[in-house]
């Protein structure tokens, strides 16, 4: 499939309000989305007890913890954690510009996928900015390996994920999918794509202060028997590694600009895309800055490489 071009930057239109509960603290939190100028970036301002005038913007360089869930920040101090979701929905429907405040320190798990923050989006309306959007391109094949575990950038013309999970229990086993990058096809395919976990993980998270907002009203749980305890079912029969898609394109969304390429993996979490993320980034000869060049809006455009500034938020 051919590249689907954007010339120009985006923010939202107006401001929109969500409010749930941290799945790993179990804490109430609201976060609104307020509209941002051009070359903003998404950045976090955490407005709850304690609040600090630092802003966190949501760049891999921010990363301070990729176990359970992708923090930004300091988790001992000023952090905000599981941003992976709100991320994604960013990416999937391609807002390049917001400021997020939020309360607490912890995004809303919701219903344990992007669909609502995708219906957040949507309420606010989607606003085109007259600046051109950036692009990371991969140049060159970039990989690491971690045990059996391995991610990947490939070279390709368009935005590709291509994962592959494998879990001993038979209710997941080995799920693969692989999905070019739309905004339609991530609404379609990916947004709803719900967190899962295992019953008999809870009470060591439990023990250890997590998962303590994690119920079957926003994560696919897996019995002990083997077999998915929530009622409904699944909303996919392979929304495991959708899920696990949906996760991976919240972490690359912390490159700071979208890229062009194919990302593929196999076991992946969130740590191993962080570490990918910040490999191909750590090497300026495995990707180059492009944008669109200014053309009539409507007519198609063509990629043209920029110089990058001296710092921007892709360099680490």
């Amino acid at each position: 499939m051919g590249i689907e071009l954007h010339d120009y930057q985006t923010t939202l239109k107006s401001r929109v309000t969500l409010s749930g509960i941290g799945v790993h603290s179990g804490k109430s939190v609201s976060m609104h989305f307020l509209p941002a100028e051009p070359d903003t970036g998404v950045v976090f301002h955490y407005t709850g007890e304690g609040s600090s005038d630092r802003p966190l913007p949501a760049l891999v360089s921010e990363v301070g913890g990729a176990s359970l869930c992708t923090v930004l920040g300091d988790p001992s101090g000023h952090h905000v954690a599981t941003v992976e979701h709100v991320m994604a929905a960013l990416f999937g429907l391609g807002i390049d510009n917001l400021l997020i405040e939020i309360d607490g320190s912890e995004v809303p798990i919701m219903d344990g996928s992007a669909a609502a923050f995708v219906d957040a989006i949507d309420q606010a309306g989607i606003e085109e900015l007259d600046v051109n959007r950036r692009y990371i391109r991969v140049v060159k094949p970039v990989r690491i390996e971690s045990g059996s575990c391995w991610a990947e950038f490939l070279p390709y013309n368009g935005t590709r994920f291509e994962v592959e999970i494998d879990f001993e229990s038979k209710a997941v086993g080995r799920q693969s999918f692989a999905s070019d990058i739309s905004p339609a096809g991530f609404r379609k395919d990916i947004a709803r794509a719900r967190t899962f976990g295992f019953m008999r993980d809870v009470q060591r998270l439990w023990g250890a202060g997590y998962a303590l907002g994690s119920s079957l009203e926003n994560s696919v749980v897996i019995g002990e028997d083997d077999r998915i305890i929530n009622m409904e079912g699944l909303r996919f029969s392979d929304e495991f590694v959708r899920h696990k898609t949906l996760d991976a394109m919240g972490d690359l969304a912390l490159a700071g600009a979208r890229f062009i390429g194919c990302f593929r993996s196999y076991r992946g979490g969130h740590k191993l895309n962080a570490t990918a993320l910040r490999h191909l980034l750590s090497d300026r000869s495995a990707f180059e800055v492009v944008e669109t060049g200014r053309r009539t809006r409507g007519r198609a455009s063509e990629m043209i490489a920029v110089n990058a500034p001296v710092y921007a938020p892709w360099m680490l």
